[in-house]
């Protein structure tokens, strides 16, 4: 049985149904979170740095400047400097000055980097498990609509 939005916080009504959407919004962005959290705690990095290693897997075997990391970012107010800097000092990923401009500086995962995201996909799927109530057609809608919401 799935619990509606009024019973989850316990309100009865909603001043209108685009308020309704909206805590519907932060209470599931929320619920979400903590899934991720709880999925990352065991290997020992945030949301953040995972986003990180997620984007510079995606550039693999090159890497991109802590700038670009910084532009592909889920969480827009995260610090890339930092959040690259504690990466490294685990060994996840290598930074490299640019002797051109020693402005820039280009970030590539290491092979330490790309084993912990396969751990962490072997053990918890994409972090997608508790998507799996949804079937394929309800997912295309769901990102139909936040694509359409975020216009």
């Amino acid at each position: 049985m799935e619990l509606r939005i009024e019973e989850e916080i316990q309100q009865r009504s909603f001043s209108s149904l685009k308020q309704k959407s909206v805590v519907n919004l932060i209470y599931t962005y929320f619920w979400v979170k903590e899934r991720i959290v709880k999925s990352l705690k065991p290997f020992g990095i945030t949301m953040q740095q995972y986003n990180v290693l997620r984007i510079l897997k995606g550039q693999y075997p090159e890497g991109i400047t802590t700038s670009d990391i910084r532009d592909r970012m889920l969480d827009k107010m995260s610090d890339a400097s930092r959040l690259v800097d504690r990466l490294a000092a685990n060994d996840l990923v290598e930074k490299r000055v640019n002797f051109d401009d020693r402005r820039l500086v280009c970030v590539r995962i290491t092979e330490r980097g790309l084993a912990l995201l396969d751990a962490i996909i072997t053990a918890n799927g994409n972090l997608d498990g508790f998507m799996n109530s949804l079937t394929v057609e309800e997912h295309e809608q769901l990102n139909l609509l936040l694509n359409k919401l975020r216009k």
